[in-house]
């Protein structure tokens, strides 16, 4: 199977996916950041009643016009605690925002503009029009009124618009289910006696926080050695916990203990793609068994994380029904970069903005697929095209942001 190019392997992978159609109920203190399932519509009127915009006075307009009289206070009215008479001709009643406006009233002077004359009274010194310092009785929402809509991603405002209205908890779409497991028969967990041909299994842990950070639940299957039967029997698990997504990291490349292939042709996996022209990441494998999608990401540290970044997390994001996010985003070199060979080169950079707040991107030094602590120090990676000329710095590029909560992930 030849090299598929980046943006045919994206287009075949993320852009056929669809969200989920599974949903559940949560209580509005757990649903903040999850996606709605379900169109919300005001259960109740807000607010229900005239209410005081100000502290001050309920009075009528039309008795507070120049030249000024005294109004008579008859009593008061305090949010939750309302006034239960009327304000008739040159009376007034005390008033605290928030409260309802008393029958009769159809304004407020607020305090500043009213002067105590005497115990039980009250002088205006500005006129007033009807409605003035009023929020009228459904000025937010009305009841039956939609004010979310199924696919919107519940913020605090919405979350809050959502208590508002009368809701305790709120239908979302369920997080997408991801399975990873790690492959080979030299690899232990981490804090595991480590033997002298033995490596230490990182990539199921970096894996899996993006896959939290994209809005899914990480399964660990923990780590099936170099055995056909073993990495069969963990993707059985997989399907029997309803998973959506089955990641395999490792022994998808072409070794003789590169099982992954072999354990998907046995159960007859139809792939979509194996190899993309991308450097680092180029063994990455994608594919479906039944509703089930496979990813079979790269054993190299480097080269599993940077695949995962391009192709899991959009992948993620799209079946919990999150909007797709720019992948590409634009800036400038900040050193020159040789020709590019025939694949299209993901550089581990960081940014630098400048003061006019255009980024620079940095290439880090080293660039060898298994260096993790070069991609942890990297804040994006440097997009080069294949076949790309030679480039000097200042020129024009574009970049991927690897981790989105550090300081210059949301510029452009």
């Amino acid at each position: 199977m030849s090299l598929l190019p980046v943006e045919e392997a994206y287009r075949r992978l993320v852009g056929s996916a669809v969200p989920l159609t599974r949903t559940e109920q949560l209580p509005l203190l757990q649903a903040a950041g999850r996606v709605l399932a379900e169109d919300v519509l005001a259960r109740r009127t807000q607010p229900s009643f005239d209410a005081s915009a100000m502290d001050g006075y309920a009075v009528r307009a039309v008795d507070v016009q120049s030249p000024f009289e005294t109004l008579r206070v008859v009593g008061e009215s305090a949010a939750g605690r309302a006034f239960d008479g009327q304000v008739g001709i040159g009376e007034a009643a005390r008033i605290f925002t928030g409260a309802p406006v008393p029958q009769g009233a159809d304004a407020i002077l607020i305090q500043e503009d009213a002067r105590v004359v005497v115990d039980g009274t009250v002088r205006p010194t500005v006129s007033l029009e009807p409605g003035q310092f009023i929020r009228a009785a459904g000025i937010d929402f009305a009841a039956g009124e939609t004010l979310l809509t199924r696919g919107a991603l519940l913020t605090p405002g919405a979350i809050a618009l959502a208590a508002s209205c009368g809701y305790p908890a709120l239908t979302v779409l369920a997080r997408p289910k991801v399975a990873i497991l790690a492959t080979g028969d030299e690899l232990v967990l981490p804090g595991e006696p480590l033997g002298p041909s033995q490596l230490v299994a990182s990539n199921p842990y970096g894996v899996a926080a993006m896959v939290v950070g994209a809005g899914g639940d990480a399964i660990d299957c923990g780590i099936a050695g170099d055995d056909v039967a073993t990495i069969d029997a963990r993707l059985s698990d997989s399907i029997r916990d309803r998973a959506d997504v089955f990641v395999t990291i490792g022994g998808a490349s072409v070794g003789d203990h590169d099982l992954v292939g072999k354990v998907f042709a046995n159960r007859g996996v139809g792939l979509d793609f194996w190899k993309v022209a991308m450097r680092p990441g180029k063994p990455l494998m994608a594919g479906r068994l039944g509703d089930l999608t496979i990813v079979g990401l790269p054993g190299n540290p480097a080269s599993s994380m940077v695949a995962a970044r391009l192709f899991l997390i959009p992948l993620v994001r799209r079946l919990a029904g999150f909007p797709d996010r720019q992948l590409y985003r634009h800036g400038l070199l900040g050193a020159p970069m040789p020709e590019n060979g025939l694949r299209t080169d993901f550089v581990r950079s960081r940014l630098e903005a400048r003061e006019d707040g255009v980024v620079r991107v940095i290439p880090l030094p080293r660039q060898d697929s298994s260096l993790l602590s070069t991609y942890a120090q990297a804040d994006a990676l440097l997009v080069r095209p294949s076949s790309a000329a030679p480039a000097s710095a200042g020129e024009a590029c574009r970049y991927v942001v690897l981790d989105e909560w550090k300081g210059l992930a949301e510029h452009n």
